[in-house]
């Protein structure tokens, strides 16, 4: 263990010393979505390239809510990371502003937008319209990462877009705010961001929380497909154990099967209505892209409890219809 703390302050001094962050926004009273009250904001420009140290910089934006007892924080703030990877910490600025005031009794609570999100040279698809068959593809279609990593190229060097290069500006806020020691949340990705900030920069974190733990060796999304047939299965056996459930859904699991094959041997033709109501336009669902919605609706138990209603429904659909 000591040794492991010696190379682990090793590396962070290393690291310091490498990269140093450029000139800050003090931080100001500013409002922000989502929050009634007035919180702090401010930027930290840091290197795109932290080896180098020359070419094109980054505005990483910072949103810190105060502690709220009198007299300020008494514990270590608390940065949370959040998952995608892609989300903008920032915008969580109103559920700690409300629902998760709590979190602030004793601490600051300090978002930092990870570079390449929000408002720190977000690397977002450029705007346009897509066509409601375009939400029904693929996760990762080929032409699409290629246009958008086209489009990205002229105003971001991508390699220099990864969560050990973001770690190393989260501690650069860390020390522009002037906390010796700071505590981590962690959700999804945001674990292994944590994982890897705790890596490289031991002795700044005084404790971490990770929810939905994603190992820094984890090679997303490769693991979706196994993890997403096993939380179906349960969510299966938690039906057919529930006397309500059950009783709405007897024949669930045949119902999954039997749409699942239904699925792989022709597309379901689903009349849509888009909400800017430009008029109703047919799209095509298969097999696969269908059970991937699934998949994105169990992130949440609101959702998950919607599944069985939708397998029932979609399952007795008829004339390829749903």
């Amino acid at each position: 263990m000591l040794l492991l703390g010696l190379v682990g302050a090793a590396c962070e001094k290393r690291n310091a010393d490498r990269a140093r962050s450029g000139p800050a926004t003090p931080l100001h009273p500013c409002k922000v979505p989502g929050a009634r009250e007035e919180v702090l904001c401010g930027t930290l420009t840091v290197y795109e390239n932290r080896e180098t140290r020359t070419g094109r910089t980054i505005d990483l934006n910072v949103v810190v809510l105060p502690a709220l007892e009198p007299g300020g924080a008494k514990e270590a703030p608390l940065f949370p990371l959040d998952g995608g990877p892609g989300v903008a910490a920032t915008h969580a600025a109103g559920f700690y502003a409300g629902e998760g005031k709590k979190y602030r009794r004793r601490r600051d609570v300090v978002l930092v937008d990870q570079r390449g999100t929000g408002k720190s040279n977000g690397l977002a698809a450029p705007a346009g319209t897509k066509t409601p068959q375009q939400f029904l593809t693929e996760m990762y279609p080929v032409a699409y990462v290629q246009e958008l990593r086209a489009s990205l190229e002229p105003r971001a060097d991508l390699t220099q877009y990864t969560t050990s290069i973001a770690m190393d500006d989260l501690n650069d806020v860390r020390a522009w705010l002037g906390y010796e020691q700071i505590d981590l949340a962690g959700l999804s990705y945001g674990t292994s961001a944590a994982l890897v900030y705790m890596r490289q920069h031991p002795t700044r974190v005084r404790a971490a929380v990770l929810m939905g733990v994603a190992p820094t060796d984890l090679k997303m999304p490769s693991h979706h497909a196994r993890a997403a047939q096993r939380a179906l299965e349960l969510l299966l056996d938690d039906c057919s154990g529930d006397s309500a459930c059950h009783g709405a859904f007897p024949e669930l699991r045949r119902e999954w099967e039997e749409l699942l094959a239904r699925l792989e041997r022709e597309p379901a033709r689903v009349e849509y209505s888009p909400p800017d109501q430009s008029g109703a336009v047919t799209v095509e669902i298969g097999r696969d892209i269908f059970a991937e919605k699934l998949r994105s609706t169990m992130y949440s138990t609101a959702g998950a409890r919607q599944i069985p209603l939708i397998i029932h429904h979609a399952a007795r659909a008829t004339l390829g219809r749903f």
